[in-house]
């Protein structure tokens, strides 16, 4: 899957959290206990939605909210297992794995009422797939897909041709013989396809072509026409301030909502919403995509008897590293010592900057031991299909009588090493940190000094994709539970030059024959194929590994079925308000 946004998406997100063994919130309460008259949840969010439009949605934060309105065919439960949606069970897959077919509930229904068939997901998945939204080539397997325009239509002249089964932005593969039955065919076997259509709020998910099409641009900014097939629907909206749910009453799905109203207010500043969850304002801080609690509130608050009962904490999905340009061609703009030229000394030289950070001490220096943990299991972070194991990554050692060894085989008069430059993003402050702990360790373990330079978003951007940098900052947040969402993102080529191919140069044709294969089969059965990538990607010393991210919530004791897994926050549906002072 290339997705030409990953970068900007995957740089601009917060590290947050601590480890802990904890699960996060409890399932399962049962309707014996004493409920609290008032169903009402609240809890703040540090911004406003940039959209809640499924072929549009692009930030965790309007993910984790979006997917109370919108369901697909199959999603994610709790526990990360692909399980029907809307459809009544998994889609049967031909011999061939090409084709699936889906059999759809028959009491699905829009919180307008309206029906939902089998052409409310054809017309869902082709609008999506035409809008190359961020998401868009998670149907990327699906027959047709690279046959779309390259141009994405305006969103009025898409609804037009959508409405005229144009093939100009029809998918080839997808089709309703009859209005419970939905045939998708792929170009070839895909065995993450149905991890990516399970992606919460994003291109898999249902909407109402009747409602879209009369506002195509805004239709989900106003609570009139933002309608789904969710538990929950808008029921007012202030831009800016905060904006109001309630349950959709004889939703078709289960469990049915406790909570009936659920009550969103917009606070940008982290303090500020910790503080007034414990003045008693809120029921949860943390939800909704802004598990940054800040690391003085996080200390302060586990030195709390009382606090630190209401602590939840949760492993993520991001990845945080150091990449090198790997490639000496001429066509890139910077090259640098690390580039693998014959006899070059190139491997020994990445091996020795790897081994010269003390990734123990980074954690404690820069994220307090609070808000990251070190990165020893490899690239795919902890908890998810294809983690290596603690302490498996042997770039994540710590030796630096080896590394001055390495360095004075590799570099034995300083030359190559002199005048370079790690250049990160300073949008989040824990990159700066992270830059100078890199700096000091490169100083004291090696004696080499490498400037660090911040750069702006946007700039970062399109110098790391242009191939500038030398060495610099890295990092993935995981769309879906799969290894194929990061190698075909990060490093193979299977999907046409992705991110970090190109700007990294790593090239390896047995990398990507591996890729190929692994992506064609059912992940149970790839994941050893995936482990041996992760073990190449080591052997070459393709990065330095720094640290997994984790995220903190605050849940009162009254909120029952509150939690989140490595992925997004579990569905209000689940929730339960119960009796309190």
């Amino acid at each position: 899957m290339a997705r030409s946004s990953g970068y900007v998406r995957m740089l601009g997100l917060a590290v947050a959290g601590m480890l802990a063994v904890m699960a996060c919130g409890q399932q399962g309460t049962g309707q014996n206990q004493s409920l609290a008259s008032d169903q009402t949840l609240k809890f703040p969010i540090g911004d406003d939605f940039a959209t809640l439009d499924p072929a549009q949605v692009n930030a965790e934060t309007d993910s984790e909210v979006a997917q109370n309105m919108f369901n697909g065919l199959v999603k994610f439960d709790n526990d990360l297992n692909v399980v029907p949606d809307i459809a009544s069970a998994m889609p049967t897959i031909s011999s061939d794995q090409l084709t699936y077919t889906f059999k759809l509930r028959p009491d699905v229904t829009f919180s307008n009422g309206d029906k939902v068939t089998s052409k409310d997901v054809v017309y869902s998945w082709n609008r999506a797939a035409a809008t190359q939204g961020p998401y868009s080539t998670n149907l990327s397997a699906i027959a047709g897909f690279s046959n779309l325009s390259s141009k994405p239509p305006a969103p009025a002249q898409l609804e037009q041709l959508l409405a005229k089964n144009d093939p100009s932005v029809m998918l080839s593969g997808l089709s309703a013989p009859d209005p419970q039955t939905v045939v998708v065919k792929l170009a070839q076997p895909a065995g993450w396809f149905l991890s990516a259509v399970a992606l919460e709020s994003t291109t898999g998910m249902i909407v109402d072509q009747k409602v879209v099409s009369t506002d195509p641009q805004n239709w989900w900014t106003k609570p009139a026409t933002a309608i789904g097939t969710g538990s929950y629907k808008m029921s007012a909206r202030t831009p800016g301030q905060s904006i109001d749910f309630e349950a959709v009453s004889n939703w078709w799905g289960s469990p049915k909502p406790t909570v009936t109203k659920v009550h969103l207010d917009i606070i940008k500043d982290a303090g500020a919403r910790e503080t007034s969850y414990e003045q008693g304002k809120y029921d949860l801080n943390g939800y909704g995509g802004y598990s940054n609690l800040q690391v003085d509130d996080i200390l302060r608050i586990q030195q709390s008897s009382s606090l630190s009962k209401e602590l939840k904490l949760q492993p993520k999905v991001r990845t945080t590293w150091a990449s090198f340009n790997l490639t000496c061609d001429a066509a890139r703009a910077a090259k640098g010592p690390f580039c693998d030229q014959s006899g070059s000394g190139a491997k020994d030289l990445r091996m020795a900057f790897a081994l010269a950070v003390d990734k123990d001490k980074m954690v404690d220096v820069v994220c307090h031991k609070v808000v990251c943990i070190p990165a020893t299991g490899g690239l795919i972070s902890k908890g998810l299909k294809g983690y290596l194991g603690d302490n498996a990554d042997p770039l994540a050692k710590f030796d630096a009588t080896k590394a001055k060894s390495l360095l004075k085989s590799a570099d034995p008069d300083g030359s190559k090493t002199k005048g370079m430059t790690y250049v990160y993003d300073p949008e989040n402050p824990i990159n700066a940190t992270t830059a100078q702990f890199l700096q000091d360790q490169w100083q004291t373990n090696l004696g080499v000094h490498v400037d660090v330079q911040p750069e702006s978003h946007s700039q970062f951007i399109r110098d790391r994709l242009a191939g500038k940098f030398v060495i610099s900052r890295d990092g993935w947040q995981a769309d879906y539970d799969h290894p194929q969402d990061w190698f075909d993102n990060l490093f193979a080529k299977t999907a046409g030059c992705p991110d970090t191919n190109c700007t990294t140069g790593y090239a390896n044709p047995q990398f990507d024959a591996m890729a190929t294969q692994a992506n064609s089969k059912p992940v149970s059965d790839a994941i050893p194929t995936y482990k041996q990538m992760s073990q190449m990607l080591i052997d070459e010393v393709a990065y330095i590994p720094l640290y997994y991210s984790v995220g903190a919530f605050m849940t009162k004791p009254y909120v029952k079925g509150a939690g989140t897994n490595n992925f997004f926050d579990y569905y209000w549906n689940q929730y339960q308000i119960l009796q309190h002072s």
